[in-house]
């Protein structure tokens, strides 16, 4: 206890909570994860995050960074470690609306970034359902995706630079506001990503792009898989890469809405194998103002494309937005996915990415192996489907762990075979470490290993997470 005697004088003692003060800090959003931290650390800026990396160095005490604690992978799981929160690290330093960048804190919560993005007419462009609660510092470090990827990039593209505090308490500034750099290794890429393991964020140089003046929304039912995707390139030429969103709700995840969230309705009155809600956002004014018949150019380019898709027979049916309040609802079915997810109880998760044409070959084979292994499971399946990114989601007819891997196992072999990934957007966390066993070449978890020991020889940041069998010595 004497370290938590330090850490109080360093931080007052308000900022270090234990007991039933932590009972929030327990256990994540999902519940699927439940730990008992030796205390919960609050610092107010990156000299008092050093300060407890000094502290947790000199005497061997492990510490888990933690933003908004909404991942899904159990990264932030703390049990007998320092559970540090970012959350009072949340000031947005400055906006540069000429450099078209954001400084800001590792505690800053997304929703606020989109806001103060926005009253200067501009965006950062990532977006998911957790933004009200994720942290810039928890979507660099598990390189958040969401429903932007398409168009502006995962997490990591939109940074370009970060504030670090290393294990032993050094401050390393990266924080350059540079598109171009070639000055020695990327150090930067490596922490993004890395869920803590190599060093706290504390901060960051985060990209902005202009605020789209319109959007046009739809939702379509394709004929297929490969018919969905050729709208997406026809879409992406007509446009000139205008494309925001296109995800994927195939016939199980519409019924599963149906069942669990009635009020949301549907978009069509037939329920179809494959629905997409596609998104289109443009800046320029050509785009934007209205012709003389009253039409935004973009949504009657959107829908004239949509037509002649639908002549084609690629198309089988479409609606689109006429509103904001249509928009909102459209969007509203999509996001409904976690609910949806966690709603129903245990559940077999797959967070994985294909090339775009060989989604419909991954479905084909993986509901098969599901069948074969067990015939009583239900499935439910969104996604991203222009960056190729499936959430597979299992429900099995049983609560079995050997039969819980046999379908991860089964699940990864269709996923390599066709030349995927098994983690697109969640992390590794604790979930995947066993995935990160069986599929990462083995030489890369030897470079992995040697990077963790470089920056964090004691293993105090993260033990157990992310990399397979790097050892925490006390």
């Amino acid at each position: 206890m004497q370290i938590l005697d330090r850490l109080a004088k360093t931080l007052g003692p308000t900022h270090v909570l234990t007991g039933a003060d932590i009972a929030s800090y327990r256990r994540d959003w999902t519940g699927a994860y439940e730990a008992e931290p030796l205390a919960v650390l609050r610092p107010g800026g990156r000299d008092e995050v050093a300060a407890i990396l000094r502290l947790a160095s000199e005497a061997r005490v492990a510490v888990v960074p933690a933003g908004g604690r909404t991942g899904l992978t159990g990264a932030t799981l703390a049990d007998g470690a320092l559970m540090l929160s970012l959350e009072r690290m949340n000031c947005i330093r400055t906006i540069r609306p000429e450099a078209r960048i954001a400084i800001v804190e590792a505690g800053v919560v997304l929703s606020s970034l989109h806001d103060a993005a926005a009253e200067r007419g501009l965006y950062f462009p990532l977006w998911f359902g957790a933004r009200g609660s994720a942290m810039i510092g928890g979507v660099l470090s598990t390189n958040a995706g969401g429903s932007n990827v398409l168009r502006y990039g995962s997490t990591r593209d939109l940074c370009l630079g970060l504030e670090v505090v290393l294990a032993d308490g050094r401050l390393m500034n990266l924080m350059s506001e540079l598109r171009k750099d070639n000055s020695g290794y990327d150090l930067k890429n490596l922490f993004i990503g890395a869920e803590g393991t190599l060093g706290v964020i504390t901060a960051a140089v985060m990209r902005l792009v202009p605020l789209p003046g319109a959007h046009a929304t739809a939702m379509l039912a394709a004929r297929s898989l490969d018919a969905a995707l050729a709208v997406l390139n026809r879409l992406q030429e007509a446009t000139g890469g205008l494309v925001e969103a296109f995800e994927f709700m195939p016939r199980t995840y519409l019924e599963h809405l149906r069942a669990r969230r009635p009020d949301l309705g549907l978009p069509f009155e037939d329920v179809h194998d494959v629905t997409i809600l596609v998104e289109l956002g443009a800046t320029a004014p050509r785009d934007l103002m209205p012709g003389p018949d009253g039409a935004v150019p973009l949504t009657a380019l959107l829908e004239e494309t949509l037509g002649a898709t639908m002549e084609e027979g690629l198309i089988l049916d479409a609606t689109l937005a006429r509103s904001e309040a249509q928009r909102r609802a459209i969007w509203a079915r999509r996001e409904a996915a976690a609910e949806i997810t966690l709603g129903h109880g245990h559940t077999v998760e797959s967070d994985i990415a294909l090339p775009l044409d060989r989604v419909g070959a991954f479905l084909g084979r993986a509901l098969a192996a599901v069948a074969r292994l067990d015939r009583g499971a239900e499935t439910n399946t969104v996604g991203h489907l222009g960056d190729g990114n499936l959430h597979f989601t299992i429900f099995p007819s049983r609560t079995d762990s050997t039969l819980d891997e046999a379908l991860t196992e089964a699940v990864e072999d269709i996923v390599a075979d066709l030349g995927g990934s098994f983690s697109a957007e969640h992390g590794i966390g604790l979930a995947k470490l066993s995935s990160m066993r069986r599929r990462k070449d083995p030489v890369a978890l030897d470079m992995m290993r040697a990077v963790k020991a470089a920056f964090d020889p004691l293993n105090i940041l993260n033990p157990g997470k992310t990399v397979p069998d790097a050892t925490f010595r006390r």
